[in-house]
């Protein structure tokens, strides 16, 4: 099995034929991903190298039974392409533009919560199931198919563990990057309680990052309602307090929301913490090695 995407996945991307979606939509189809549709407002009816592309997500979802949506259209009209994938009854959005104001995504929020909705992102490296789908930017070439789940609030970090992690010998079930946004579709926790029933998952990696109190509120959820074991990364040791440092959503103030803050906290729910992303894949590699 695997978490969010997988075999069963029919993707359109939104922005099939912009630059970058053309570029990743490729390489995702390259991968193994089942492209069923592009779609771009006045451009329905040509194709992207045998991808159709429509001019609205309802005629993919009507004609190519697209169920999956990934977005790369540009911030000031991404809102309005996650409220049409949802009206088209799309089960996952997948929403890797970067700098949607935050008080639109608030809106957007509030309105795909209650629909049961999977958003992942905005401002996100996507997801991949390694050896079966990949949904966004993700480089499928550094990860390998195991039974690690990770999520991570950072691309660039997924992509060191995950690298780590083959070094070792081991591989993923699914690796999931929330984004580093004030407001995410999905929290940790909300992709945590996806790895504690698939069963494929046998331990899960949480990467996360100064600013908030996800990381918080994910150790209190490990601690009460996690079976599977967890270990996490925090970046973020040495930024200076007020400074935001990568993400917007990576703002400290005092104490709270620093690195040390999280650490403190998820260590005290039973979480080990790695200092660098070698440690954590040595980490999970003798969790591994203590389970078989």
């Amino acid at each position: 099995m695997a978490i969010v995407v997988d075999q069963d996945t029919r993707l359109v991307v939104q922005g099939l034929t912009g630059s970058e979606g053309r570029f990743h939509g490729l390489r995702n189809r390259n991968y193994g991903t089942n492209v069923v549709a592009g779609v771009t407002p006045g451009k329905g009816g040509q194709d992207v190298e045998g991808i159709p592309v429509y001019n609205t997500v309802a005629e993919t979802v009507d004609h190519a039974g697209a169920n999956t949506s990934l977005i790369f259209v540009p911030a000031r009209f991404a809102a309005d392409a996650v409220y049409e994938a949802v009206d088209a009854g799309i089960g996952t959005v997948i929403v890797i533009t970067e700098h949607i104001p935050a008080h639109e995504m608030l809106r957007v929020y509030t309105y795909v919560r209650p629909k049961g909705i999977t958003m992942i992102g905005p401002n996100c490296p996507g997801v991949l199931s390694p050896g079966k789908t990949n949904v966004g930017i993700i480089p499928a070439e550094v990860f390998a198919e195991g039974a690690i789940g990770l999520v991570s609030r950072s691309g660039t970090l997924t992509y060191q563990i995950g690298y780590e992690l083959v070094q070792l010998g081991l591989g993923n079930s699914s690796i999931v990057g929330i984004g580093g946004d004030p407001v995410p579709g999905s929290s940790f926790i909300d992709v945590l309680e996806k790895f504690e029933a698939d069963s494929q998952t046998e331990l899960v990696v949480m990467v996360g990052e100064i600013g908030g109190n996800e990381e918080e509120k994910a150790a209190e959820f490990i601690r009460d309602r996690m079976s599977k074991p967890v270990l996490a990364y925090i970046a973020g040791f040495t930024a200076p307090p007020g400074k935001t440092m990568g993400h917007a959503g990576a703002i400290i103030s005092g104490s709270s929301g620093t690195a040390q803050a999280k650490k403190e906290a998820l260590e005290a729910c039973g979480v080990r913490v790695g200092t660098t992303p070698t440690e954590v894949a040595q980490l999970v590699a003798d969790a591994v090695g203590a389970r078989a």
